[in-house]
C-alpha cells in the first residue's frame, strides 16, 4: 500500500493543504488565515477526517529540524514563532498559531514540523553569519516542489538541478539559490528584497530608532503601503499609474532584480530563474518579472500538480511522502533534509546574542 502524506502551507494570507498518496493528490484546499487565527480547531478537524496518514509536515513557523508533534516543548513553540512577550495577545495570527501548535501536539497525528534553510548543512556557515530568515520552514517545502519539477520538465536527475527561486507571496517576498539539487543560500522574507505587504531588510538605523518595535512591523513598509494605500490588492497595483504607485512598482521590481543579481553570483551557472507564489499568477506582474530577469536566465513559472493548494504546500507534501518511505524519498535524500540540525538562534555574533539565546 502507498504511502499517505500531507503537507500544509502556513502562509500569511492563506493555509494551504495537500495530500499526496504516491503521484495521486486526495487533498487540494485552502482556508483564510484569519480564519484559522480565530478558529485553530479547524485545521485539526480537517487532517483527522483525512486519516489515516503516515505523515504530515505542519506549520512550522521559523523552522523545527524534525521535532515529532509529540514531543514540542515550549522552547520549540517559542523558536518557531519567534514573538517576544509585548507580542501576544496583539495579533489574532501569533496568538492563533500558538494555540494550533498545542491542538496539533494533542491531536495524536503523526506531525513532524520541518526546518528552514538556516538549519540545513548545504547552506555553507558562512554564509549563515548573524542571519536568522533565510527561508522561512514553508520557503524550503516551495523549494523541494521546485527541484522536483525542474527534474521532471527537464528530464534530468536531482542532482543536476540548479535555479534560484522567486517566491512572490501576499506579504512576503523569497529569493533562495539551489545548486545540485541542495539548497545553497536564500533571502528570506524579512532579510531580502521589499514584499508586497512587508519591507523586506530593514535598515538597521531604522531597527534602532524604531526601538522596541512589535513583530507587526515587519509586515508593514512593502509595496502596498508605498502606494499609499495598505489594503489595495495586487491587482489593482498593476493597473494604477498615479506617482506613489509607480515608485511602489519600480522599487518592488527593481528590488528583485538585485535579490536574484547577487544569488546569481552564488550559483552562476543556473539553469533557470523560477517563478512561484500569489503574485506571479497576476499576469502584469508575471509579465514584467520575465521581462526583467530573462538577462540572468531562462524564467519559468513553477507548475506544481495541484489545482488549489499554493507550492509551499505541495513541497511540503512530496517531503512527508518521501520521509516516510514514498515515491518521492530520493528527493528528500538529495536535499538532505534528514540532516538538518540546530536553531535559528546559533549563528548571531552581535552585541547581546547570548543574553537573547538564554531568553
Amino acid at each position: 500500500m502507498s504511502v499517505r502524506a500531507i503537507g500544509i502551507d502556513p502562509g500569511t494570507v492563506s493555509f494551504d493543504l495537500c495530500g499526496l498518496q504516491g503521484e495521486q493528490v486526495f487533498l487540494d484546499t485552502s482556508i483564510p488565515t484569519a480564519r484559522l487565527a480565530a478558529e485553530p480547531r479547524l485545521l485539526v478537524d480537517l487532517l483527522q477526517s483525512h486519516a489515516p496518514v503516515d505523515m504530515i509536515v505542519g506549520p512550522s513557523g521559523y523552522g523545527l529540524p524534525w521535532v515529532r508533534a509529540q514531543d514540542l516543548s515550549e522552547r520549540d513553540i517559542e523558536l518557531a514563532v519567534l514573538s517576544e512577550r509585548r507580542d501576544r495577545g496583539r495579533t489574532a495570527v501569533i496568538g492563533g498559531m500558538r494555540e494550533m501548535l498545542h491542538l496539533l501536539q494533542e491531536s495524536g497525528l503523526p506531525i513532524h514540523f520541518a526546518p528552514a534553510v538556516i538549519h540545513l548543512p548545504t547552506v555553507p556557515e558562512h554564509r549563515k553569519v548573524n542571519r536568522i530568515d533565510m527561508g522561512t520552514a514553508d520557503k524550503l517545502c516551495s523549494v523541494a516542489l521546485g527541484i522536483y519539477d525542474q527534474a521532471r520538465r527537464l528530464g534530468i536527475a536531482y542532482e543536476k538541478t540548479s535555479f534560484i527561486y522567486l517566491e512572490l507571496g501576499g506579504a512576503f517576498t523569497a529569493v533562495i539559490a539551489v545548486e545540485g539539487g541542495q539548497i545553497v543560500d536564500g533571502l528570506g522574507g524579512t532579510s531580502g528584497s521589499l514584499g508586497y505587504q512587508a519591507l523586506g531588510a530593514m535598515d538597521g538605523e531604522l531597527a534602532y530608532l524604531l526601538g522596541d518595535f512589535h513583530k507587526e512591523v515587519l509586515c508593514s513598509g512593502g509595496v502596498a503601503y508605498i502606494a499609499g494605500q495598505p489594503d489595495l490588492s495586487p491587482q489593482e497595483l498593476a493597473t494604477h499609474d498615479d506617482e506613489r504607485s509607480q515608485m511602489a512598482w519600480d522599487a518592488f521590481m527593481e528590488g528583485l532584480v538585485k535579490s536574484v543579481a547577487a544569488e546569481m553570483s552564488i550559483v552562476p551557472a543556473a539553469r533557470e530563474i523560477l517563478l512561484a507564489g500569489r503574485l506571479c499568477r497576476i499576469p502584469e506582474i508575471h509579465q514584467e518579472v520575465v521581462r526583467r530577469l530573462s538577462r540572468f536566465a531562462p524564467v519559468q513559472r513553477v507548475e506544481g500538480f495541484a489545482q488549489v493548494a499554493k507550492e509551499a504546500a505541495q513541497g511540503a507534501a512530496l517531503i512527508a511522502e518521501g520521509l516516510a518511505g514514498g515515491a518521492h524519498k530520493t528527493l528528500v535524500e538529495v536535499m538532505r533534509l534528514r540532516e538538518a540540525r540546530g536553531t535559528v538562534l546559533d549563528h548571531l555574533y552581535v552585541a547581546g546574542a547570548e543574553a537573547l539565546r538564554r531568553r
